[in-house]
């Protein structure tokens, strides 16, 4: 998040605590390196549900822009994305995996996908995608390790961006009945369900600072 948009929060009466409850490390493996060195060079339909991946992959890459078809989640991932490999390199971006999975499914000329993800991905894309007969290489390219702690002020409002810090952030606190729980996904969402039945507001588009701006009017409407 941005310093600007913590001082414009600030200024409209909202203070925001950046707390982090996961820390991801790309996988420094052989094979992994060799994985990703060998998809660089191939014609192929890639997908990323992460900026973790992304940046895992990147540092392999060399000068040469890779001949890919690339779908990504989020608005975050989709910039980084276009920064590295072109302004025209993604060919669809979506807010879930599954509304992801749809678009590919819905290109009709792809019969097999790399998958650069974390160790910790979910099922719903490959599920989907396999279903409907397309190949799914994976290529586990980060790991994600939580750090749990615990929180002792209670929040109006809790953002979260990944299942991975739900999990991690409920290992270790719980949240009063009354905090308004803001989810970047439906994903997310879902793993916020498994811990509490506090108020749940999805994200309206799949970006982080949109996410902070839409809890921003959520709090300034009261």
């Amino acid at each position: 998040m941005t310093s600007l948009l913590v001082s414009e929060a600030k200024e409209e009466g909202i203070a925001i605590d950046e707390l982090s409850f996961i820390e991801t490390e790309p996988i420094q493996s052989v094979e992994v390196q060799q994985e990703i060195e060998q998809a660089y060079m191939q014609s192929a339909t890639v997908v990323f549900t992460s900026m973790n991946a992304v940046t895992a992959v990147l540092a392999q890459q060399d000068s040469q822009l890779p001949d890919w078809v690339i779908y990504c989640l989020g608005n975050t991932t989709k910039k980084l994305l276009q920064e590295s490999f072109g302004e025209h390199s993604v060919a669809a971006t979506a807010g879930s995996a599954a509304e992801l999975a749809e678009k590919i499914i819905e290109a009709a000329d792809v019969d097999e996908v790399i998958f650069f993800c974390g160790e910790q991905r979910r099922d719903e894309l490959p599920a989907i995608l396999r279903k409907e007969g397309i190949d799914v290489q994976e290529i586990m390219v980060y790991e994600t390790i939580h750090t749990p702690h615990k929180v002792s002020k209670q929040y109006q409002g809790i953002l979260f961006y990944s299942p991975s810090a739900v999990t991690s952030f409920f290992s270790s606190n719980k949240i009063a009945d009354q905090t308004i729980v803001f989810a970047i996904g439906t994903t997310t969402a879902k793993a916020v369900q498994q811990y509490c039945n506090n108020t749940i507001i999805i994200g309206k588009s799949p970006g982080k600072e949109e996410l902070v701006r839409q809890a921003m009017d959520f709090f300034n409407e009261l």
